[in-house]
């Protein structure tokens, strides 16, 4: 009888330090699975060192390897996604390179997908080798997108998951260019379950998400998933007005009543730059959704793919949101 395939995407940048012993537990684990086939697909997000020489070492040799070379950096949530477009697999599992996700939580993941569950998602109970600001704004980021976001998303939850075929294609057919990979397969409905795991210490390396991109990964979260931001500049801007409005009546009621103006350059500087900044927040919200508008009618590819390595023959991936530049 012929196995269901699991398919592993890996989204790798600048990961040398870590990429063999990467690959060294995820060969372990795959031995493992003796009723399944695997398929370990690398998605190389334009390294500029030797993390796609060392990939192609051992697609040389290891005929379950893949490989999908970016033209140069994308991002990582583009990265997952291009390793979710290349997927064969009756599941898919997301795991980052740097081995903070264990490889071996991988097998609780199948046994809950055999239970039924379409969707298995990694819930961090520990964080360990993480400083406390860390922390402390990932746990403030989760709960704030969940207050704002449309659509409930697990907390404390990173892309670490495992998904049928269903809500892989679900995921494939959706065109949005400012991707934010989690809140999409919370999206995408289906028999989803948590699964609490122990994060490892990153094995090797720096991490590849400094504060500038936590920033925009926690914006292009809240964007995608909610419009509530566009709703509080209309009440920030109700707000300003109504401030606006008593301190006009308190000044007509000392000119009328009391014959006296109302004196002080501090008080009127306070509330022009009150109301300027209200406005400049309100633009900014705007020009946040725009420019993604904007993004989004330029349909321009989602990421450029420099080569294929490991695809047999006619059963490389077609894809129509990417064109290939050079296939092997």
């Amino acid at each position: 009888m012929k196995h269901p395939l699991l398919s592993i995407v890996v989204p790798c940048y600048n990961e040398e330090e870590v990429i063999q012993e990467t690959i060294k537990r995820l060969n372990a684990f795959s031995a493992t699975l003796t009723d399944l086939d695997v398929e370990l697909i690398f998605v190389d997000d334009g390294s500029r060192d030797g993390t796609r020489a060392l990939l192609k070492a051992e697609a040389a040799s290891n005929a379950n390897v893949r490989i999908v070379g970016f033209a140069r950096n994308f991002g990582h949530q583009i990265a997952v996604s291009a390793g979710i477009d290349a997927a064969r697999g009756d599941a898919v599992v997301l795991i980052d390179a740097d081995l903070q996700d264990p490889p071996e939580v991988v097998s609780e993941m199948i046994a809950k997908w055999r239970e039924g569950y379409d969707v298995v998602y990694g819930v961090r109970t520990e964080r360990p080798g993480e400083t406390a600001f860390k922390r402390a704004t990932a746990r403030s980021f989760y709960r704030l997108l969940n207050k704002l976001s449309d659509v409930p998303i697990p907390l404390d939850t990173g892309d670490f998951r495992l998904m049928s075929r269903n809500v892989v294609d679900v995921i494939r057919a959706m065109p949005e260019r400012d991707r934010f990979v989690r809140g999409m397969v919370s999206w995408a409905g289906f028999k989803q379950t948590a699964l609490p795991y122990r994060r490892a210490e990153r094995f090797a390396g720096e991490t590849k998400y400094p504060l500038r991109k936590m920033l925009k990964f926690a914006t292009d979260g809240i964007m995608s998933f909610s419009s509530k931001p566009l709703q509080m500049s209309i009440g920030l801007g109700m707000a300003a007005a109504s401030l606006s409005l008593f301190g006009i009546l308190y000044a007509l009621f000392l000119r009328v009543f009391t014959n006296v103006w109302v004196e002080g350059w501090t008080a009127l500087m306070i509330a022009v730059l009150f109301i300027g900044g209200v406005q400049l927040v309100c633009v900014g919200i705007l020009g946040e959704y725009i420019g993604r508008i904007y993004s989004e009618v330029k349909r321009r590819p989602l990421y450029v793919v420099q080569e294929y390595i490991g695809y047999p023959g006619d059963h490389a991936p077609q894809f129509s949101r990417s064109p290939v530049v050079d296939r092997k």
